[in-house]
């Protein structure tokens, strides 16, 4: 994924996920089509996967593919980085009772 980035100028921040989707942190030139990156950045996870994990994914394809077609972008410019890095990070994890309370701070302060 960070070879993917910088092959398109962008610059990866963060990376994690769970197990059946990821979260990437990423900086992209407001003149690149964020289609265009999601769409290399899954070609090639595709393609290096399948290459080292075949037995182990063959199973879990949708249909032929090994990504969903759709995906989620959010603009975090009025977060702090940080917020966004620890919510990554966290991935997989059940949320702490301080989590939680952080989390409706946040919520609280935007409405």
């Amino acid at each position: 994924m960070k070879e993917t980035c910088e092959q398109m100028d962008c610059e990866l921040l963060e990376f994690g996920g769970e197990d059946d989707h990821i979260h990437m942190m990423v900086s992209v030139h407001p003149k690149l089509a964020i289609s265009n990156l999601v769409s290399k950045l899954k070609g090639k996870s595709s393609y290096m996967i399948r290459r080292e994990y075949w037995d182990r994914v063959k199973t879990m394809l949708w249909g032929n593919h090994f990504w969903s077609p759709s995906y989620c972008v959010v603009s975090c410019g009025g977060v702090a980085l940080d917020v966004v890095r620890e919510y990554i990070n966290n991935q997989n994890e059940p949320p702490s009772e301080k989590a939680m309370k952080t989390s409706q701070a946040l919520k609280q302060r935007k409405e």
